[in-house]
């Protein structure tokens, strides 16, 4: 028994505890496109917020005086109007949540591919077993990574309450989660968790399932190589459709999880993901599900670029085998 102990002590780390290592590996990688593209989430977020009809029945009247205001706008009203450095405000909470987020998506569809779903001899993975896992990748990661989401979303739009001449919520990160906490409890850290999921089980099954399949039927069908070439064309696929499928639901999780709350931390202005769609689609019309969709897939784009590349070399480096 003390031989395969002692053998045990010698191997690296990521062959002792490889989804801990892998769940590490991906909350790097994460952090590193999250830094690096953070002020296109911010921008999304503002446009996915400003026009919002159901604000009409508690007589804010931000809605009707604030101007529509496209990407560039957006952006450039945020650094004349709070400065260039809010560009990363709710940074911190945002890389909490991806590490948690990427880390859990990562290690959880590694598993089903490998362990639940298995490849055939020929490394074939079946695209429906790949958009069943994709899926539920984000379902689990999601949720535990619920709270940090919160916490990021409300912290984007302190600036803009600002701006209106509203108290801010929050004088930080850690005070936010108090603050969440003293109003409505532990569960109100998940509020907002159902179209959380559903974004994060379309955004996956674009993101992780295009990923797998794009970069897996470039390899063993073209004369294309497991090399940078071939992940930086598959986390492109990847962003595009991630932004396609994921942007109705990223509105509709953005409003719900910043909607104003009564004591007992039920929102005023939607009772569901579903109220919170036929209201912004009866007040605002269809399209209204795309606003920031540009900033949204600019985003996506060089995100999924950079976590994959990052996330691909950082395995390699790692000695883990490729994804």
């Amino acid at each position: 028994m003390s031989v395969p102990e002692d053998e045990e002590r010698l191997l690296p780390l990521t062959q002792r505890w490889p989804r801990a290592s892998k769940f590490l590996l991906s909350g790097c990688a994460a952090t590193v496109a999250e830094l690096a593209t953070f002020p296109l989430d911010l921008t999304k977020t503002r446009l996915q917020m400003q026009g919002e009809a159901a604000l009409a029945r508690l007589g804010d009247s931000a809605r009707e005086s604030a101007p529509y205001r496209g990407m560039v706008r957006t952006a450039l009203g945020i650094i004349e109007e709070e400065g260039f450095l809010k560009l990363w405000q709710g940074v911190t909470p945002a890389i909490y949540r991806h590490i948690v987020y990427s880390g859990g998506r990562m290690v959880t569809y590694e598993h089903l591919r490998e362990v639940v779903f298995g490849k055939s001899e020929d490394k074939h993975y079946p695209l429906w077993k790949s958009v069943i896992g994709g899926m539920m990748a984000g379902v689990i990661g999601q949720f535990l990574a619920n709270p940090t989401d919160l916490v990021k979303v409300q912290m984007q739009m302190e600036g803009k309450r600002k701006l209106e001449g509203k108290p801010l919520r929050f004088r930080g990160v850690h005070h936010a989660f108090a603050k969440i906490i003293a109003e409505g409890g532990i569960r109100g850290l998940w509020a907002g968790w159902v179209p959380n999921i559903q974004r994060a089980a379309l955004v996956n099954m674009g993101d992780l399932t295009t990923y797998d399949t794009v970069k897996h039927y470039l390899v063993l069908n073209t004369p294309l190589e497991d090399n940078i070439m071939t992940h930086g064309l598959s986390s492109l696929c990847s962003g595009l459709v991630a932004s396609i499928l994921g942007t109705p639901a990223d509105v509709i999780k953005s409003r719900i999880m910043n909607q104003p709350r009564d004591k007992q931390g039920r929102g005023l202005l939607y009772k569901s993901s579903t109220d919170c769609l036929i209201q912004a689609i009866q007040g605002e019309g269809f399209m209204s599900l795309y606003k920031g969709f540009l900033p949204s897939w600019l985003r996506m784009t060089p995100w999924s670029l950079v976590f994959w590349l990052t996330y691909e070399k950082i395995r390699e480096m790692s000695g883990v085998s490729p994804f």
